[in-house]
């Protein structure tokens, strides 16, 4: 790895580009000979047959417009980045660009966002405008996951229902923004076996009212009860404290089928929630959190 940002990366560019444009330069000289005086003749090169090609030089305008974009790469070699290490002269960079955008864009929108900060979320989550820019902050940074509509997908969260995994309180809410969230159901595959893992499945799923082999779920209970009541409680209604999911509502992450409970049982499943904080700043984050919360239900408890 340490040959890729060695000096020799950035001779090797310096010759190549250099190379290049000097090759240019070569090609337009040689075809910059003026006819003799005399009759046209042709070279004695054929193609398909018959073809055959004149001794015309080529048109002068086309060698000056060659000679111009050649003028220009050498120019902008010298002002912009583009020979290995070298900077240019103007010192211009991608990453100093873009600061300069997002401080500009910060001293312009600062202020609208400072004065959505000092205010109550729930207050927030009922002004227009700040909806708007909380739309628009979701769509950008949460749609890829969530979806545009907020209704999620298999893996990740519904925000548009009532159902939280570590409760829809406003403050909860904008810690689970702010900080992330890191979501670990345990492989107990190992542990139950295949017979048992599916007595766990079908004593799951009759948690829910969903379909289900009653034996099989009485025999699932007693391994419940022994491995999952930690996190789930004795009454399989989770624990927001811990993220451990709801197992009466209905409200499935990965799916309810006797697949997919059986693979989250046996393999176990990882999610991750990304952290907001230093990316999005305290501001936009207040905004963002409120637009979530009038997404649910459980504003209007």
């Amino acid at each position: 790895m340490s040959d890729f940002v060695s000096d020799f990366w950035h001779y090797y560019i310096v010759v190549l580009v250099g190379l290049s444009l000097a090759f240019c330069a070569w090609i337009l000289i040689s075809n910059m000979t003026k006819r003799e005086k005399g009759p046209v003749t042709l070279h004695h090169h054929i193609w398909d047959e018959d073809l055959q090609e004149y001794n015309h030089p080529l048109p002068r305008w086309w060698l000056y417009l060659f000679w111009m974009t050649l003028v220009f790469a050498v120019a902008y070699l010298l002002l912009f980045p583009g020979l290995g290490a070298y900077k240019g002269y103007w010192g211009w960079s991608e990453k100093a660009e873009y600061e300069a955008e997002v401080k500009a864009a910060e001293a312009k929108f600062k202020p609208i966002y400072a004065k959505y900060a000092k205010q109550d979320l729930i207050a927030v989550a009922a002004d227009p405008e700040a909806q708007a820019m909380g739309q628009r902050l979701f769509l950008t940074y949460c749609s890829q996951c969530h979806g545009a509509d907020a209704r999620g997908a298999k893996g990740f969260p519904n925000l548009a229902d009532n159902d939280w995994l570590y409760g829809g309180e406003p403050e909860t809410i904008k810690a689970t923004i702010t900080a992330g969230r890191q979501g670990v159901m345990p492989a107990w595959g190992a542990v139950l076996g295949a017979d048992g893992t599916r007595d766990v499945v079908h004593y799951v799923r009759s948690l829910s009212a969903l379909a289900s082999d009653s034996i099989r779920a009485q025999r699932g209970k007693a391994a419940y009860m022994q491995n999952c009541v930690a996190c789930h409680g004795a009454e399989g209604k989770g624990n927001p404290a811990l993220g451990a999911p709801n197992l009466t509502d209905r409200t499935w992450l990965w799916g309810s089928s006797e697949t997919a409970l059986t693979e989250t049982i046996s393999k176990g499943r990882q999610n991750q929630m990304p952290v907001f904080k230093e990316f999005l700043g305290e501001d936009k984050i207040h905004i963002l959190s409120a637009y979530v919360l009038s997404l649910s239900k459980n504003q209007n408890k």
